[in-house]
């Protein structure tokens, strides 16, 4: 599919490489097509590499997509550079007035603390009562799901004994779901966290319904008014390394981390892990955007739609 960023962007001469169709500004300005437009809120520090990973995710189908990157104007990025930011990403202010077909809102290293405590919480909580009247489906990552969660239908999070890290194991348990539309019974799926979500609460509640789940992780997908949101407790669009990264972080930091689980071969983190999430991964943003997306939105994207 093609993929219409900005034409300087750095990712996309790494898509291209990777034989990504990746379309920019001046030639889908002379295409009578009427993309998907898609808002990306990127809450990770490490926003170059989450831009490449979610482009990636998106370029698995042949609709053709626009991506907006939209960053908080409360909170000052340490780990990415003004000048990127600036050229590249939209605040809320400037695309608070537009509707969207979709949304996904990232993670953030904050789950350790009260949502409330998260110096950009008010601001985000504006962005995702704005969902309610300006996207037809938004899909939440891990620490940005617990967010939703917690907004949309108060289900808390809970404070793990110690860090989830690694590949895990997960079931299908609603195969006739279309976001599980050609998924495998049995997928692996990384995780990279310091808390979960309460369980029984998730359960209980009549608008949320549990699809994939982990005998370990906990839930993985979570489907929340028929659709209108999605919740991924992991990292689905992690790359091969994006956790050998992390680990090794944590480790120059002095923080002792466990070796990631089900990700290196023999728990020895001097072998290149393999990749067996990506394709489960791939038909999960698909799905999303075909069945919760593409099929649900008009035309016309500034004529008035109910939620």
């Amino acid at each position: 599919m093609p993929i219409k960023v900005q034409t300087d962007l750095p990712a996309k001469a790494i898509l291209e490489d990777e034989n990504i169709f990746v379309m920019d500004e001046h030639r889908a300005m002379t295409q009578d097509i009427r993309p998907l437009s898609i808002v990306i809120l990127n809450l990770m520090p490490t926003k170059e590499d989450t831009e490449l990973q979610l482009l990636r995710m998106l370029s698995n189908t042949p609709l053709q997509i626009d991506v907006t990157f939209c960053h908080m104007e409360t909170h000052i990025s340490k780990n990415t550079p003004a000048s990127h930011l600036n050229k590249h990403y939209k605040t809320f202010s400037e695309i608070k007035d537009q509707k969207f077909d979709g949304m996904i809102i990232t993670g953030a290293p904050v789950e350790q603390m009260p949502f409330e405590e998260v110096n950009y919480w008010e601001e985000l909580t504006m962005i995702m009562e704005w969902s309610k009247t300006n996207v037809f489906s938004t899909f939440h990552i891990c620490w940005g799901a617990q967010a939703g969660l917690y907004y949309h239908y108060g289900i808390q999070k809970q404070l793990l004994k110690e860090k989830l890290s690694g590949v895990y194991h997960h079931t299908l348990l609603h195969r006739k779901v279309l976001l599980a539309r050609g998924m495998d019974d049995v997928f692996y799926a990384p995780h990279s966290r310091y808390t979960g979500i309460d369980e029984e609460a998730v359960e209980k509640n009549e608008h949320l319904k549990v699809i994939a789940k982990s005998e370990e992780a906990g839930s993985y997908i979570i489907i929340g008014d028929g659709g209108k949101r999605i919740f991924v407790t992991g990292h689905s669009e992690y790359d091969r390394l994006t956790l050998d990264k992390e680990y090794r972080r944590d480790v120059d930091r002095n923080l002792n981390p466990e070796v990631p689980k089900n990700y290196y071969k023999n728990d020895d983190p001097s072998i290149i892990p393999e990749l067996i999430w990506r394709a489960n991964s791939n038909c999960l943003y698909t799905n999303w955007l075909n069945y919760y997306v593409y099929q649900s939105t008009p035309y016309n994207l500034q004529e008035d739609f109910e939620k």
